[in-house]
C-alpha cells in the first residue's frame, strides 16, 4: 500500500512517514500542495493524508 502524506511541518511529515513504514506502508512525502498534486499524479497512491491548512495552497 502506498500513502501520500502532504504536510508542511517537517517534524510531522517525518513522524507520520516513520509510523507508516513501521506498519509496512510505503509513504510518499510532499511538503506543500503543489508538490502533493505532482506526487499524486506520479505515484497514484492508495490513500492521501492531507494537512488542511498549508501556505500557498490549502488541502
Amino acid at each position: 500500500m502506498k500513502v501520500l502524506v502532504v504536510e508542511d511541518s517537517p517534524t510531522s511529515l517525518k513522524a507520520v512517514s516513520q509510523q507508516l513504514r513501521r506498519i509496512g506502508v510505503t509513504p510518499v512525502a510532499a511538503d506543500d500542495g503543489a508538490s502533493g498534486i505532482r506526487m499524486y499524479r506520479e505515484h497514484k497512491p492508495d490513500l492521501i493524508l492531507l494537512d488542511v491548512v498549508m501556505p500557498d495552497m490549502d488541502g
